[in-house]
């Protein structure tokens, strides 16, 4: 029988343009998700996200569904879960 330890998603390492790799919390990984998405232009959403009425189910949508948000050309903004052990 698995661990349930192996479906927790409590942090996330994170990969940006022009950023170092950093290891953040679900909390913070949805702050800056949702600073991103108020960020961008509506028209520049993709249609899987544009189907959602507020920035919230959004960023609940991606961090359930997805490990990448589209930023255009040559930008990037990646997310995966990790397990941390001491």
């Amino acid at each position: 029988m698995p661990n349930s330890i192996m479906y927790e998603e409590d942090y996330f390492v994170v990969l940006e343009t022009n950023q170092p790799e950093q290891i953040i919390s679900v909390g913070e990984l949805h702050e800056k998700l949702k600073a991103t998405l108020l960020k961008l232009n509506t028209e520049d959403l993709s249609n899987d996200l544009r189907q959602f009425d507020t920035v919230e189910a959004q960023v609940k949508y991606l961090i359930d569904t997805s490990c990448e948000l589209d930023l255009g050309p040559g930008e990037y903004l990646q997310w995966y879960a990790v397990r941390l052990e001491k």
